[in-house]
């Protein structure tokens, strides 16, 4: 079966088991909005660590749809945070490092770039810098990870609405000499660098700097930089009544697993899930709207091997500084939350993202 084979194949059943669910529902099971949500580096374990943490509390375990991704790349058996997300954002496997092209290097339009086409508000939000490799796979078209000037440039070639995380330098201070933080503002984007400022913005396209390459840790002193731009993000994309796509990435959930540290670990779950919760709350109160929590891989091979949920105390052990071929979980809250449930590949996330927001899964640049 070829690639096309595939996607309609995967397209069809989607169709399929929404008709099915809108029979026993009552309604379309088609959202307005998706909001995707990815732990970098997020396992069960990951994701255990921050409840236990936590004082046995997360928003995540409020969904009720669950499932898996099988996370393999072209490469091999384990993949990177490049070749996972651009599988999640293309339906492409693709190789390692590589960001929104296929195996062949050929650029392939990603859910946000569909999204935009059809008129939606598109929109990511992350704690690493925005150039960095999961949120690039969702708007830029690099061979390489590494190329973040060539991938802060890929910005000013679409018309996303928001954008918010670190990597200014990327856009200010480059080998080139270009200024895309002044090509930004001639695009009519309010081009700022605080969290302050990020948050007093409620309209109109935005471009918000945390840092001028990755922020702090929460063991650093973050903050609330990923909750309450999740919430800022939702608020701006939100007056677009035709509907809004939202890439948010917990980035450093994967930096705990690759330092081996547990602490590290569970605060980032823990500031993660937070996130999860403003766009569960906003979820809830439209009804329009799907929430997917996911990741693009398990990393250092984390158990848990004590805690106590009075003291908020984990302990945590590891097998590798680096990431693992496990599956990692798939929850889903809203209409078409159905779908994501069973085993699944990474790239059918995107086949069933794109059905239930009704766009042309076949587009490539």
């Amino acid at each position: 079966m070829n690639d096309l084979s595939k996607r309609l194949v995967v397209t069809f059943i989607c169709t399929v088991l929404l008709l099915f669910s809108a029979m026993g529902q009552g309604k379309s099971g088609k959202p307005r909005n998706i909001i995707l949500m990815i732990g970098d580096g997020m396992g069960v374990t990951q994701v255990y660590a921050g409840f236990t943490m936590n004082h046995a509390q997360l928003n995540l375990f409020q969904f009720k749809s669950i499932g898996f991704s099988k996370t393999y790349s072209v490469s091999g058996y384990i993949t990177d945070s490049g070749a996972g997300a651009t599988a999640i954002s293309t339906g492409n496997k693709t190789f390692n490092g590589a960001i929104g092209v296929d195996m062949d290097t050929i650029s392939r339009k990603t859910i946000l770039e569909l999204a935009e086409e059809k008129g939606l508000a598109t929109g990511l939000v992350a704690t690493s810098a925005i150039t960095h490799a999961t949120p690039a796979s969702f708007i830029a078209h690099q061979a390489s990870r590494e190329n973040y000037e060539g991938i802060a440039a890929d910005f000013l070639n679409t018309d996303i609405d928001v954008f918010i995380g670190g990597g200014s330098m990327n856009f200010g201070k480059r080998a080139d000499k270009r200024n895309l933080l002044e090509d930004l503002r001639v695009k009519g984007y309010q081009v700022v660098f605080s969290l302050d400022s990020i948050k007093a913005i409620t309209s109109g396209k935005l471009a918000g700097f945390t840092s001028i390459m990755h922020n702090k840790s929460i063991l650093a002193g973050r903050g609330d930089e990923l909750p309450a731009g999740t919430k800022t993000a939702i608020n701006i994309l939100d007056n677009n009544k035709k509907g809004f796509f939202l890439m948010v990435e917990g980035s450093m959930i994967d930096w705990g697993g690759h330092a081996n540290n547990t602490d590290f670990v569970a605060t980032e779950m823990v500031d993660f899930d937070a996130a999860i919760g403003k766009a569960l709350e906003f979820a809830k109160a439209d009804g329009h709207t799907l929430v997917i929590v996911t990741a693009d891989h398990e990393t250092g091979g984390m158990s848990v091997v004590g805690g106590d949920f009075a003291k908020g105390s984990v302990v945590g052990k590891f097998n590798t500084t680096d990431h693992t071929g496990v599956m990692v979980p798939v929850f889903a809250y809203g209409p078409g939350a159905e779908l994501f449930q069973g085993v699944q590949e990474n790239t059918d996330l995107f086949f069933k993202m794109v059905s239930l927001l009704r766009l042309d899964p076949n587009g490539s640049k």
